[in-house]
């Protein structure tokens, strides 16, 4: 790795600080370091192994590739895989897959042709209807779940009511990344194609699109009779290719998270953010109203499947324009800072935006109520059957309540959790026996993250402050880039019983990730061979092929899903024996570790307790001790992690509540977001860019 030398020579001057330190504890300060420095030595190979990938001639050649850096990452330690969504008892009155249904994009989030009943679904009726979809999904008949559902006694419900825990930051949908913002716009704009419920791509905005024989030019063709509407359903202006040029270049411009997803993907779209080329050269244009024309920079054999993501999403570009907007990266970043006459697209005015969608926004409401309607005048209106969808705040803190409201017909579905003592209420009132099933598991991953460059010890309010001393500080971050001290944290950490507090003992290994990238995301193609000469059968899925990897490396990780396939007590130790001699007396043992968490959640309360619990029984309190730092507010418990801006504003040592749902159909879906520089949405979990 071409930057060895200079990182170690950064360690070595900060041992040599340390050394000066044990004198006296409060004559040096903590100080963060070089960001590059830190990303070079832990992550460098895995880089170089995603940059050969992305120059691959096959798409076989090209999982093979990933796999190994998905390998290296694992074994890296600076983040371990915890769970995926699902795996979990569920009450519900939502028919099996009505909504659409793909590993990826934003399409899941689509709620409006949800198919449910005013009653809980009967276990037996669930599984009839789950054989009907999928039969119909192997081609052998039609899955109606309405006429089902009907046919079974029930009345079917036409309102949806769910609950939100954070409010959207804006209404704008190419300016932000965040579920916990798009999971509600994306009810109310429609993308150029969108999965059905069976997981067929269907047309939406695009009735058609047609290829290149070079794989290099797409030409979509837009429906001519979608339209634009005001938050009160006024029509304002009909849905043209310049819109969809208009959102592309707006998410370029506003750099928000969206913009690396199509690095090297579209002509010209990272010289004209990144380095200031020229818009007529990026390969996104409209040749007319009804026809866009993207031209990539290769063939991009899973291009298709990155549609159904936000950032191909279209804005009306003539409202854009009457309320501030400007186009143009210094442009728009100089226009948007002034929100006296940059009004597009504020969370704080519904009618701000306006609608393409099924639904039109008429309600927003931070701590309070989200409400979208039904535009009857939506062109595919006749498919919608959900009248409204609401969101009523819920911060977690009465689950109980939550539970009971869901009985009596609030909401549409209730988890039935351990911690909270919900799955004993649903066992004792008879519900479980009736209606409780296992929720499916999905391809989004959720991980913890080692703070590799702290920059946070508390944040500006003073709330969730570190209670290190400044040697305390300089020792984590001296062991943490440690890589036997880090596998020691990581296979110490017994996800089975940090996981039990929330599922139940029984279902506590149900929904354990233990890699980044689902492991049955892709599979090979056709027989292929590695650079080294190793052989792989076609079919061999993904996860298989990073297993190989691992097991080469002499990581004593396994992969699959349901099991947890990182806590190793015994290696635990070891690695910490290796770091203890590596590290020598340049540290004061016990290592400190902060980890935050929401103290009027019970769930997340008590799992933080766990983590401690199983970190410290398994390598000793007198060499590690998890400081558990409370969140009052669940935006303090957000603001320390999931929603820090950078690495350097994340306020943890270790933070296990992010996730990442894959935009499109590659395993760099996922791994993409770990890439250095400030290009990897995800590095910022690991304290870096």
């Amino acid at each position: 790795m071409k930057n060895v030398s200079k990182f170690l020579s950064m360690l070595l001057a900060v041992i040599m600080v340390l050394g000066i330190a044990c004198a006296s504890a409060e004559s040096v300060a903590y100080e963060r370091a070089d960001d590059e420095d830190i990303y070079e030595e832990v992550l460098g190979e895995f880089e170089a192994l995603m940059a050969a990938a992305e120059a691959a001639e096959s798409i076989d050649e090209r999982f093979i590739l990933e796999a190994q850096a998905e390998a290296y990452l694992l074994d890296s330690a600076v983040m371990i895989p915890t769970t995926t969504q699902g795996g979990a008892y569920q009450i519900d009155r939502r028919a099996y897959r009505t909504a659409p249904y793909a590993n990826w994009g934003n399409d899941d989030d689509r709620w409006g042709t949800i198919v449910a009943a005013t009653e809980f679904i009967k276990k037996e009726d669930r599984e009839a209807l789950k054989a009907a979809w999928q039969k119909a999904v192997a081609g052998e008949g039609e899955y109606d779940a309405a006429a089902m559902l009907t046919e079974m006694g029930y009345t079917l419900a036409t309102d949806y009511r769910t609950t939100f825990s954070t409010a959207p930051v804006t209404l704008d949908w190419l300016n932000t990344s965040s579920q916990s913002d798009t999971e509600i716009t994306v009810q109310t704009v429609d993308g150029l194609v969108q999965y059905d419920n069976l997981g067929v791509m269907q047309p939406k905005l695009a009735t058609s699109f047609d290829v290149s024989e070079d794989g290099l030019t797409y030409t979509f063709h837009i429906r001519d009779d979608a339209k634009w509407f005001t938050s009160e359903g006024a029509e304002y202006a009909p849905v043209t290719a310049r819109d969809f040029v208009a959102g592309f270049r707006h998410m370029l411009d506003a750099q928000a998270g969206l913009e690396w997803l199509v690095d090297g993907v579209v002509v010209g779209a990272t010289d004209y953010y990144a380095n200031g080329g020229a818009w007529e050269d990026v390969g996104y244009v409209a040749a007319d109203d009804q026809t866009l024309i993207v031209t990539l920079e290769k063939p991009t054999s899973y291009f298709p499947t990155m549609l159904t993501y936000s950032c191909f999403l279209p804005i009306c570009e003539d409202w854009y324009l009457s309320h501030g907007g400007v186009f143009g990266v210094e442009e728009y970043a100089a226009a948007s800072a002034d929100t006296n006459t940059y009004t597009f697209g504020m969370n704080t005015d519904v009618a701000s935006q306006v609608y393409c969608g099924p639904y039109l926004l008429q309600k927003l409401v931070a701590d309070s109520e989200i409400v979208v309607v039904k535009n009857p005048a939506y062109y595919d209106a006749d498919k919608i059957v959900q009248n409204s969808i609401t969101w009523i705040y819920d911060a977690g803190e009465n689950p109980v309540q939550y539970y009971n409201d869901t009985v009596a017909g609030v909401y549409v579905a209730a988890a039935l959790t351990e911690s909270t003592g919900i799955l004993a209420l649903a066992k004792e009132d008879g519900n479980f026996d009736k209606y409780a099933f296992v929720t499916d598991t999905t391809s989004t991953s959720y991980f913890g993250g080692l703070n590799m460059n702290r920059g946070t010890f508390a944040l500006e309010s003073g709330a969730c402050a570190s209670p290190k001393t400044e040697q305390e500080k300089i020792d984590t971050q001296t062991a943490l880039w440690n890589k036997n001290f880090r596998k020691a944290l990581q296979h110490a950490f017994d996800k089975g019983t940090y996981n039990a507090v929330s599922r139940g003992e029984d279902l506590k290994y149900a929904n354990l990730r233990n890699m980044y990238t689902h492991p049955e995301f892709v599979q090979l193609s056709a027989d292929a061979v590695d650079q080294n000469g190793n052989e792989f059968k076609a079919g061999t899925m993904y996860g298989e092929l990073v297993q190989f990897y691992l097991d080469q490396m002499g990581a004593k990780v396994t992969v699959a899903d349901a099991a947890d396939g990182w806590f190793n007590a015994d290696a635990a130790k070891e690695y910490l024996a290796a770091a203890k001699e590596e590290l020598g007396d340049t540290v004061s043992w016990p290592i400190k570790i902060d980890v935050v968490y929401y103290g009027a959640s019970a769930a997340n309360t008590a799992q933080s307790q766990a983590y401690k619990q199983v970190i410290e029984g398994t390598l000793g309190a007198e060499n590690v001790v998890v400081n558990l730092i409370e969140a009052t507010t669940s935006q303090d418990y957000y603001a320390c992690g999931y929603r820090a801006s950078n690495g350097e504003a994340g306020n943890f040592d270790m933070f296990y509540g992010s996730g990442w749902g894959p935009d499109y159909g590659d395993p760099n879906t996922y791994l993409n977001t770990f890439l250095g520089g400030g290009a990897g949405y995800m590095t910022k979990v690991i304290g870096l860019f």
